[in-house]
């Protein structure tokens, strides 16, 4: 399953992160947003999430949240 097809407060595991882009593998790391790491929705948006990473959030585009497996 991925962040998009996530329950809103629901707490999850990250799985894998399936991109091709380094860049963004990077990017996502340095938020604290990796394999084994803690993750909650905490809303739907109409082209994305908010996600709960390390208590901080994040605004997250629908594309990457399809990329999180949960």
């Amino acid at each position: 399953m991925t962040l998009k097809n996530a329950v809103e407060g629901k707490v999850y595991t990250i799985r894998q992160i399936n991109t091709e882009d380094k860049d963004l593998d990077a990017f996502l790391f340095s938020l604290g947003c990796y394999s084994g790491e803690a993750i909650t929705v905490v809303s739907h948006l109409k082209g994305g999430c908010v996600v709960s990473i390390k208590e901080e959030r994040y605004n997250i585009d629908g594309q990457l949240a399809e990329a999180i497996v949960i």
